[in-house]
């Protein structure tokens, strides 16, 4: 196995380029799979020369040595079609060895070790190419030059020095950001660098921002940029002199000279017609149609809306201590009605706009207002809204013009913000925007899928353009009992930086709770406005395609009318030229955004890469979640130009030509019945396997339109850890667990096999919950966590659990509120019991099995073995 030691995959290497291999430590993966056996009659001799054969005794070790960790470990696999077995032994024909599925790779084993690996909990960005802690890793960064995982992933943290050899790998380049990701406790949140009039340092050429990475000269007087190379005289005003190492003796003192993450506070250069902004707004806009009124949803948001308003996100980093944000309120059907909510009116006064075609806001003041002057009368109007409507007959419904009035609102307020639309029907009213139902869940999975899976119109895509203009980004809370054409719908939210919530068959008693929880989130969470970013490269490689939700008007910059702590964005690097390892790779992100404070500022992220000609690097030094991650955000993409049947064939192909490619050149030569897989990608054919069953990427009849245009909406902006657990969900046992205990249980395998008929499991990817009752469970736990007999007497249409008055259900409920807390959405809890109709659903989610629905139906040892032959 060339390319140096198996390392145990920690900090920097030492390149010892074909030393004897020393096994550093940590849990050494068996041979998987025990003595290889071989299968049946004599196999025709491959590769040319006849090999000598091994009589299923134990096999020699692949390294002269125990085998490390550091490289890959092999896997002898059953006989293929055409002879891809063992050579020739004694035992008869009509032998057939299956791989045993637990001595595969295994997500747990890899989530353990990792965490195994990063016991002292934290992790430091003080060196290029450092790969980070897997997202299942609980671990704090300390920054120290280079911005922290949580903020930017790579796919790769050692980069090939040639076009060609990237290519040769097949391993994708891409980079997903989270611009606004929360800081976790015990990390220090991105500071704010104030340089008054003078601004950011910029580099003259690239205009990149002053970071780490840039280089001072002549005493201090010049920068060398990083990105462009480009020589910059330092501002006067930012001048300081150089220590004998050549570093700025304030380094230690200015963020943009430490840390990978920080903040500038901008100048009027960087504003809106080169004024100061306002701060923000919201604005919410209510569905007063007769479905909105008779479900109680209309109810349900002034109820809470009180409530939710005292949790507006303030902006403390710049020093304020209650928000800034404005609120107003609009409800429609046919028509739109305004609300006048001045605090010096007595009442709020409703004025309505009828002509729909021509959308205008008919008030110049009392629309946008701060909740604290106007808190009476948004109550008063909050207590007479489900009244107000009670009586209402009318089921059509219109949208387009309903966010072509917020968008309006907004720049008649001159500020940006967000709107946030309550809905039900498909709108069929005569109105800009309406829609037909197109819903025919038969073109899923055939080349005709686009036909449902593209936007009908392309007046949603414009309106969303427009609104992007104006700075408004739109929040859609859909609950339609039937088609609404989310394909089309969702294009609004995604150019606006805004996202869909979906609650079909919406039951208040059943649902209120997801669908409050879910919008108090939505409001409070951190978030800025009328955003643009760009990510500037160093050269010989640039950013080249954008997956996520804004809006492009040109090549380079992604404009977000909003960003969220839970908005991922990601984007792929392409090589134009060699790169040297002396260079390595410099990537920096810039956000230009208006805080909810109202402040126009600049959030600044840094990553340094390292580069190598050594193919054995590039592949120790990978972070297959967030190629996952990528590659599941590429492939949805593709499906909107070719068709499933490619797409899915284009994934498969790729990562059997990672594979191959890791096998001929960094693995030593082995005999060819055996599956070698690099370390730090073992799971990739599991990944791989689990994208290809997806939801999102194979969602056929049995999810239907909107199901599958959803889940593609959603996959789509998903930062790193939802993408994980939403492609390989998380399944815990909790018949066994100790109510004395605190923690949640261990993850066990998303495989049937697993599940046991006197078992309860908790199954959940993100935005589904599931908990499985077997038939054969204790009643004793039965009766504490659900309070009667049987498994037979549960009620399953309930969606909560009810906590009871013992530890056991105590320690259930606290493992579930635990499960859902680090969730971006409240996912809906189903109670499947076993053999019931249900039962289906939850198999589905167990992606290491064969999925009954999806025809690409490999189980993970299935797939495995197909790669094999790939």
């Amino acid at each position: 196995m060339m390319g140096g030691p198996p390392t145990s995959m920690g900090g920097p290497q030492p390149p010892m380029m074909g030393g004897p291999p020393t096994s550093m430590g940590g849990p050494q993966p068996p041979m998987m799979g025990g003595p290889p056996t071989s299968m049946g009659g004599p196999q025709p001799p491959m590769m040319g020369g006849p090999q000598p054969p091994m009589m299923g005794g134990p096999q020699p070790p692949m390294m002269g040595g125990p085998q490390g960790q550091g490289m890959g470990a092999s896997y002898p696999t059953q006989p293929m079609a055409g002879g891809m077995g063992y050579p020739g032994g004694p035992m008869g024909a009509g032998q057939r060895k299956s791989l045993d599925p637990d001595s595969m790779p295994n997500p747990i084993q890899v989530m353990q070790d990792d965490q195994k690996e990063y016991s002292s909990g934290e992790f430091y960005t003080d060196a290029r190419g450092k790969v980070p802690p897997l997202v299942t890793t609980q671990f704090i960064t300390r920054d120290m030059g280079n911005s922290g995982p949580s903020f930017i992933r790579s796919t790769m943290y050692t980069v090939p020095d040639t076009p060609d050899m990237k290519k040769q790998t097949g391993v994708p380049f891409g980079l997903v950001i989270s611009p606004l990701a929360d800081t976790k406790e015990g990390e220090y949140p991105p500071p704010i660098v104030d340089l008054g009039q003078l601004g950011p340092v910029r580099c003259n050429r690239c205009k990149a921002y002053m970071s780490p990475f840039m280089v001072f000269t002549d005493g201090g007087k010049r920068f060398s940029c990083t990105f462009c190379k480009a020589t910059t005289e330092v501002p006067q005003e930012y001048f300081q002199h150089l220590d004998h190492t050549g570093q700025r003796i304030d380094k230690n003192e200015r963020p943009e000279l430490c840390l990978g993450t920080y903040e500038f506070v901008a100048t009027k250069d960087y504003c809106r017609d080169s004024k100061p902004p306002k701060p923000p707004g919201i604005l919410f806009a209510i569905d007063v149609s007769y479905p909105m009124m008779k479900e109680g949803i209309v109810k349900l948001i002034c109820q809470n809306m009180k409530d939710i308003l005292r949790d507006l996100p303030v902006d403390s980093a710049a020093g304020f201590t209650k928000s800034n944000m404005k609120v107003g309120f609009m409800t429609y059907d046919k028509n739109i009605n305004f609300y006048n909510i001045n605090p010096l009116l007595a009442q709020p006064q409703q004025l309505t706009v009828g002509d729909v075609e021509d959308m205008f806001v008919p008030m110049a003041e009392g629309l946008m207002v701060d909740i604290s002057e106007s808190e009476a009368v948004i109550d008063s109007l909050m207590e007479q809204l489900p009244t107000m409507f009670a009586e209402t007959r009318e089921t059509e419904t219109i949208l387009g013009p309903v966010v072509q009035a917020g968008k309006e609102a907004f720049s008649a307020a001159g500020c940006c913000g967000k709107l946030v639309v309550f809905h039900h029907n498909l709108p069929v009213a005569e109105a800009p925007g309406k829609l037909k139902n197109r819903d025919d869940r038969k073109c899923l999975g055939t080349d005709r899928e686009k036909s449902v899976l593209a936007p009908q119109t392309k007046f949603y895509n414009d309106l969303g353009q427009e609104c992007v203009a104006v700075g408004c980004s739109v929040d859609l809370f859909l609950f339609n009992n039937a088609y609404i054409d989310i394909a089309t719908l969702s294009q609004v939210s995604r150019l606006t930086g805004g996202q869909v919530y979906k609650y079909t068959y919406f039951q208040a008693d059943l649902d209120g709770h997801r669908f409050i929880s879910d919008l108090r989130h939505n409001i409070s969470r951190p978030v800025v406005f009328d955003g643009i970013m760009r990510v500037r490269t160093s050269t010989g490689v640039r950013p080249t395609d954008f997956f996520g939700s804004f809006f492009m008007a040109n090549t380079t910059d992604m404009e977000l009318a909003s960003v969220s702590s839970d908005s991922a964005l990601t984007c792929e690097i392409k090589h134009d030229d060699k790169i040297t390892d002396e260079e390595g790779v410099y990537i920096q992100a810039a956000l230009l955004y208006t805080s909810v404070g109202g402040q126009r500022r600049l959030r600044i992220i840094n990553l340094s890469l390292n580069v190598s000609n050594n193919m054995g690097e590039l592949y120790r030094n990978c972070d297959l979640d967030t190629v996952v991650n990528f590659l599941a955000k590429q492939s949805i993409s593709k499906l909107m130009e070719s068709n499933p049947k490619s797409v899915k064939e284009g994934l498969m192909q790729q990562c059997a030509q990672i594979l191959a490619c890791y096998r001929k050149n960094c693995a030593s030569p082995s005999s060819a019945g055996q599956l070698i897989l690099p370390e730090c990608m073992k799971l990739l054919p599991l990944y791989t396997n689990c994208l290809l069953k997806s939801d999102a990427i194979s969602g056929g009849s049995d999810l239907g339109c909107d199901d599958r245009a959803f889940a593609m909406s959603a996959a789509s902006s998903m930062d790193v850890s939802s993408s994980l657990v939403y492609f390989y969900p998380r399944l815990m046992p909790l018949h066994d667990v100790n109510p004395e205990e605190s923690h949640v249980p261990t993850q066990i395998r998303c495989t049937v096999e697993k599940i046991r008929d006197d078992g309860v499991y908790l199954l959940e990817n993100g935005i589904h919950m599931l908990m499985y009752v077997g038939l054969a469970t204790n009643p004793a736990w039965i009766q504490d966590v659900f309070g009667v007999q049987t498994a037979a007497q549960i009620d399953v249409d309930r969606t909560k659990l009810i906590e009871r008055d013992n530890p056991l259900s105590r320690r259930i409920c606290g493992i579930m509120n635990s499960v859902t807390s680090g969730r971006t959405r409240t996912m809906k809890l189903t109670i499947v019991r076993q053999r019931d109709k249900l039962e289906i659903i939850f198999k589905h989610f167990l992606c290491e099995d064969r999925s009954a629905a999806s025809d690409s139906s490999f189980s993970y040892v299935d797939f495995l073995c197909h790669m094999h032959k790939e």
